[in-house]
C-alpha cells in the first residue's frame, strides 16, 4: 500500500490502519464516534495527503477548463475556489473536484485519491491549445483542520488574519511557523475549517505543530471513519456512491455546479436533455421509521417494486437516527414519501426527508 508522509505519526498515535483505495490510512484513533463528536463540537485533524493535485497552466487554461468541467470557471476571482464535476460524454461523472484559481493562466485541481491517475489521463487526453497539465500529487502533503475551534487553533500558527479568508477562498504563501502553506477555507465535514497544502517533507512537522497548538482547544486526530460520517450527515457526495460514471451530477443533486448556460462542455448535451425532459432518478435523503441500519447497495422498494438502492447509510452520531442517501425513481423522491429498505431480507419502513441532514453556519 502507498503511505502518506504522516504514516509514522499515525502509528505513533495507535491509528487503526486500513487499505483505502491502495493507501495505508487510519480509519480511527480513539474511536469514530468520539472523533466525529470532537469535529462537531471542537476540532479534528485529518491526514488527507492521499488526495490528488494537478496543475493546469498556460494561455488557454481557462478556455480548456471551461470545456472540461461543468461549473463556470470564468466567474472565479483570483484566490477563489469552485466545486465542480467532470463528466463523460454520457453525462456520468469522471470525478468531483475543487478548482483553485491563482490566475487566468494558473489553476490547481484537487481530485479524489482513487481517481487521480484516471483524472490525469482524462485531462491529458482532452488538452487543447496552449495548456500544460501536470500531476504534482507527490509534491504535496495535505491536512484538514475542521470544526468550530479550527480558526482559533490555526490562528496561533499564522500571522495572517483568518477572519479575512472567506469560505471557498484560499491564500498562498502563508507562513505557518516557517512552513510555506496554502491555506484554503474548505472541508468535507459540514463544519467550518481549513485545508492546508504544503511540501510533503513538512507533513510531520505541521501535524505536530497543529496538535500542540490545539491541545487546549479539544483538537483530536481523526480518521477516515469520522470523515465519512461527517460528510454523510452534510449530504456531501462520495465518488463511487452518490456519483460515478453512471450517475449524472443532476441526478446526484449537484445542479448548482452544472452551468448549462455556458458554452459547450463534455456531457452538456446529455445534461441539457436530462433537465428538459425531467430527471428519471434522484439521490434523496431518508430516515428509517422501523429499526434497522441501512447500508450501501441495499435495495429500496415502494408499491411492491424495486425503485433504487441505498448509496450511503448509517447511524447518524449527531442526529441519533438511522438515515441514508438513496438513488431512486424520481416519482418517489418527494419529501414525506414512504419507502422500504431491504435489510436482512426484511422490508423496513422509511420516509424520504430533506437533505442535507445537518447544516452548520459558517463564520464567513
Amino acid at each position: 500500500m502507498k503511505t502518506t508522509p504522516l504514516y509514522e505519526k499515525h502509528l505513533e498515535l495507535n491509528g487503526k490502519i486500513i487499505d483505502f483505495g491502495g493507501w495505508a490510512l487510519p480509519v480511527e484513533y480513539s474511536g469514530i464516534l468520539s472523533e466525529h463528536e470532537a469535529v462537531r463540537t471542537k476540532a479534528g485533524l485529518f491526514d488527507v495527503s492521499h488526495m490528488g493535485e494537478i496543475t493546469v497552466k498556460g494561455e488557454d487554461a481557462e478556455k480548456y477548463l471551461q470545456m472540461i468541467v461543468t461549473n463556470d470557471i470564468s466567474v472565479l476571482a483570483e484566490n477563489q475556489i469552485a466545486y465542480t464535476t467532470m463528466c463523460y460524454p454520457n453525462g456520468g461523472v469522471v470525478d468531483d473536484l475543487l478548482v483553485y484559481k491563482n490566475s487566468n493562466v494558473d489553476y490547481l485541481l484537487v481530485v479524489n485519491a482513487s481517481n487521480t491517475d484516471k483524472d490525469f489521463e482524462w485531462l491529458e487526453r482532452h488538452v487543447s491549445g496552449n495548456v500544460e497539465v501536470k500531476n504534482v500529487s507527490s509534491l504535496y502533503a495535505q491536512l484538514a483542520l475542521q470544526g468550530p475551534q479550527a480558526q482559533t487553533i490555526l490562528q496561533k500558527l499564522v500571522k495572517d488574519d483568518l477572519n479575512e479568508l472567506e469560505f471557498y477562498h484560499f491564500k498562498s504563501n502563508v507562513n505557518a511557523c516557517g512552513i510555506n502553506t496554502l491555506v484554503s477555507r474548505t472541508g468535507y465535514t459540514g463544519e467550518d475549517g481549513f485545508e492546508l497544502y504544503f511540501a510533503s517533507a513538512d507533513g510531520p512537522g505541521m501535524w505536530d505543530m497543529l496538535l500542540e497548538a490545539g491541545k487546549d482547544d479539544g483538537l483530536v486526530p481523526a480518521g477516515l471513519g469520522a470523515r465519512d460520517t461527517l460528510r454523510f450527515e452534510a449530504a456531501l457526495p462520495l465518488y463511487g456512491q452518490e456519483i460515478d460514471k453512471d450517475i449524472t451530477p443532476l441526478e446526484a443533486g449537484l445542479g448548482f455546479c452544472v452551468k448549462l448556460a455556458k458554452n459547450d462542455f463534455i456531457g452538456k448535451d446529455v445534461l441539457v436533455n436530462q433537465k428538459s425532459e425531467g430527471l428519471k432518478r434522484k439521490v434523496v435523503g431518508f430516515e428509517m421509521v422501523d429499526r434497522g441500519i441501512p447500508r450501501n447497495h441495499y435495495d429500496v422498494y415502494a408499491d411492491s417494486k424495486k425503485i433504487g438502492y441505498v448509496t450511503t447509510g448509517s447511524f447518524s452520531p449527531t442526529l441519533k437516527k438511522n438515515i441514508g442517501l438513496a438513488l431512486i425513481n424520481a416519482e418517489y423522491a418527494k419529501e414525506g414519501t414512504e419507502i422500504e429498505i431491504s435489510i436482512r431480507n426484511k422490508k423496513l419502513k422509511a420516509n424520504v426527508i430533506k437533505k442535507p441532514f445537518y447544516i452548520k453556519k459558517y463564520k464567513k
